[in-house]
């Protein structure tokens, strides 16, 4: 496996992404590529995404601490990334 097939496995289907909500609010998550999760900021909810499949199980999902939560929410900022969706 190349390096462009590993990056591949991280990337999530753009028509996907666009209708994933977290299971627990139902709100919109932002695909943190870099960290390998989709987040919920609203319940410092973290969701695993391995080989490029989210796992959209909330006893799968982590909460999140304040200093985690801020530098999620910074990468964020930083990246401009947008919500899978708008509410």
């Amino acid at each position: 496996m190349n390096n462009n097939d590993k990056d591949d496995l991280l990337n999530i289907d753009p028509s996907l992404l666009a209708i994933l909500a977290c299971p627990e609010d139902k709100g919109p998550l932002w695909f943190i590529e870099s960290e390998h999760l989709l987040y919920n900021p609203r319940l410092k909810r973290s969701y695993p995404v391995i080989d490029g499949i989210p796992v959209m199980l909330v006893q799968e999902s982590s909460t999140v601490g304040d200093a985690e939560h801020q530098r999620l929410q910074g990468i964020i900022s930083a990246q401009g990334l947008n919500p899978t969706f708008n509410a």
